[in-house]
């Protein structure tokens, strides 16, 4: 079995995992696997056009992988990802302007308000239960509201 190993040529091996950091980056992306990848690839192509030894192809991964990360990471920094709703994973940011109703009293600035179907904490001006109020903004899990 590990002859035909040996009758393999390393660059096929670096290609190729290159090629699975990418499939893998697609499988479960974060933006990182994909850097490693680009590496793996850069010493797959290397390795074809140059007679480099196997701790030297290592190496270069090695030092191909950091770079590769922190160019991206670089790249990602200045160029960011444009988003057509901003407020998609804020759910607090997007409650600003509702009109909720009072569950629990704001007694001292904290309390408990109903929002749809679910209840969250809240923090502004005192106010009895069945009062409502207006979200204007968030504070963490804490909904920021004052009286309509």
């Amino acid at each position: 079995m590990a002859e035909w190993l040996d009758s393999i040529s390393t660059h096929w091996f670096w290609l190729s995992l290159g090629l699975i950091l990418g499939a893998a980056e697609m499988v479960a992306p974060g933006f990182f696997l994909m850097w490693l990848g680009l590496a793996a690839i850069i010493v797959g192509v290397l390795d074809y056009f140059l007679p480099i030894t196997v701790a030297y192809q290592v190496a270069m991964f090695a030092i191909l992988s950091v770079l590769t990360v922190f160019a991206g990471k670089k790249f990602l920094t200045e160029n960011p990802i444009e988003t057509d709703d901003p407020k998609l994973n804020d759910r607090g940011a997007r409650l600003t302007g509702e009109i909720v109703e009072v569950v629990e009293a704001i007694v001292d600035g904290h309390g408990r308000v109903k929002v749809g179907d679910g209840v969250w904490s809240a923090s502004g001006a005192d106010a009895g239960v069945g009062a409502r109020v207006r979200v204007t903004g968030s504070d963490g899990a804490v909904l920021l509201v004052e009286g309509v």
